[in-house]
């Protein structure tokens, strides 16, 4: 054998077919983890905000709503309510994410934001809205009415933390897969994976509500309900992660990755709230966990948990589908053997 051969031996020897591909896997991640960041974020631009406006004559806000619904570029979705209260109870309830209450009898409006809910959204409204309003020969003032608190920076609190919750629920799938193979060997093993996931993600979710509001001091929401929250993010995530070992073995930790870094991260509103994205990824992120996970913790933090109802529902989809499946094929795997033998 000649030198080469020998090393081409060794080199076939110690990078096996199977270990390639998985490389290839992982370029493929990592391509998808550039394109997609890059994609969502290189060119924020405001679309369809949700905007209430009000003024004490309806014929004086429809006017105010046509005219901002005509901008260029459609960056706002305005629509006319019945008075000051009613917006506020709006923005307060998540319905809009701003409002501009018009003064008839002065040349100065209010607009009512929330940078609880994004420090970037409500920036941009200011900024359009302002843009507006001087074009008319007006001039706004801006009232926060769910400010974000000192400790969290630009709203992105909640977003860490879920993105933290997020990552420790595919972890802690992925090591238990690890530990004794990526596919449960019955639907007993698979019980117990998901019970031990379940206790993980109790943990986690207090630790991590903790962590993010009396020793930080950065969300200052109920921490039962942040509680919860993280709970439900940590084992639906981890139970999709199962999912996904039990589909397709070690190649489903990467489709977890997938859905949720590759996919998840970048349309979870946390740098740039949904009306800021570009369509694809605003559209993707309310369903998947990370953006449901913002959203809901937001609310939680800043907005007496208003709107949080539907993220929830989507958070406990996904945590009874990947355990479904989880068990769905456990079972399936430990009845192949006992089929096979009855055909023999």
């Amino acid at each position: 054998m000649t030198p080469s051969q020998g090393f081409l031996a060794e080199i076939k020897d110690a990078v096996t077919t199977r270990a390639a591909l998985l490389v290839l896997g992982v370029l493929v991640l990592q391509l998808a983890f550039i394109t997609s960041y890059i994609g969502a974020f290189h060119h924020p631009k405001p679309s369809e905000i949700p905007i209430a406006v009000a003024a004490p004559a309806a014929e004086v806000a429809q006017r105010s709503a046509q005219q901002l619904a005509t901008l260029p570029g459609d960056p706002l979705d305005p629509r006319v309510v019945g008075g000051e209260a009613a917006a506020l109870a709006q923005v307060r309830n998540r319905d809009v994410d701003g409002a501009l209450i018009i003064d008839p009898a002065g040349r100065t409006d209010r607009l009512l934001v929330a940078s609880g809910a994004g420090a970037s959204l409500s920036q941009a409204l200011e900024e359009v809205v302002g843009a507006a309003e001087r074009a008319q020969g007006r001039t706004v003032r801006v009232a926060d009415v769910a400010p974000a608190a000192k400790g969290d920076s630009r709203g992105l609190s909640s977003f860490y933390l879920v993105i933290g919750w997020c990552v420790g629920g595919y972890l802690c799938a992925a090591i238990l897969a690890i530990s004794a193979g990526a596919r449960p060997a019955n639907p007993h093993r698979a019980v117990i994976r998901l019970g031990a996931l379940l206790v993980y993600a109790i943990a986690a979710g207090l630790l991590g509500a903790v962590i993010a509001g009396p020793v930080l001091d950065a969300l200052p929401g109920s921490i039962m309900g942040l509680w919860g929250l993280g709970t439900l993010v940590v084992f639906a995530v981890g139970a999709i992660t199962l999912a996904f070992q039990g589909l397709a073995g070690v190649i489903g930790i990467g489709l977890a990755i997938l859905l949720v870094v590759v996919l998840g991260n970048p349309s979870a509103g946390g740098a740039y709230p949904y009306p800021l994205l570009p369509p694809f990824w605003s559209t993707i992120g309310p369903a998947l966990p990370p953006g449901a996970g913002t959203y809901a913790a937001r609310s939680i933090t800043y907005f007496n948990g208003n709107g949080a109802g539907g993220p929830m529902l989507v958070l406990s989809a996904w945590a009874l589908v990947g355990a479904a499946v989880t068990l769905a094929c456990a079972t399936l795997r430990h009845d192949r053997p006992s089929v096979a033998a009855a055909t023999d």
